[in-house]
């Protein structure tokens, strides 16, 4: 796969979660509960995943016991990720809410990156990494600052 159509895909990956962030957050507003935004995002998107499933004409749901045990708990992270979403956007914003859910998404990657949790490739933390980060940082703070 190109450079360019993982970037690509990457960035059409950070455009839903920009898009589905506000939504979370409006259907929170609307039925008074993080909880309920919690339930109907993941009702929502395990439907479409299953009708692509049973398009896609086979699954591999078999061979479960091959999985890490994290690998059961891991919607816990989505219920915290909208819950985060659904209390900071009515506060300061989409674009100060999607910030800081970059910005920690970036200081948790180059911590598993650096010692390759969950089976990912080793990719140590260097000086170019850190400035990049950084610079993000100074960036996340900027428009959370205002």
């Amino acid at each position: 796969m190109t450079l360019f159509l993982i970037v690509l895909f990457g960035l059409i990956g950070g455009v839903a979660v920009g898009i589905q962030s506000p939504i979370s957050s409006q259907i929170s507003q609307r039925l008074g509960g993080s909880l309920e935004s919690v339930f109907i995002v993941h009702l929502s998107g395990t439907l479409i995943a299953g009708t692509l499933l049973l398009l896609k004409g086979e699954a591999h749901f078999g061979n479960w016991r091959v999985l890490p045990w994290y690998a059961a708990i891991s919607g816990v992270f989505g219920v915290i990720v909208i819950s985060a979403i659904n209390f900071t956007i009515p506060r300061i914003g989409a674009t100060a809410s999607v910030t800081l859910v970059v910005a920690g998404q970036l200081i948790i990657g180059l911590i598993i990156d650096q010692f390759g949790w969950f089976e990912t490739s080793v990719r140590e933390i260097d000086v170019s990494r850190l400035l990049g980060v950084a610079v993000l940082l100074l960036g996340t703070w900027l428009v959370v600052r205002s």
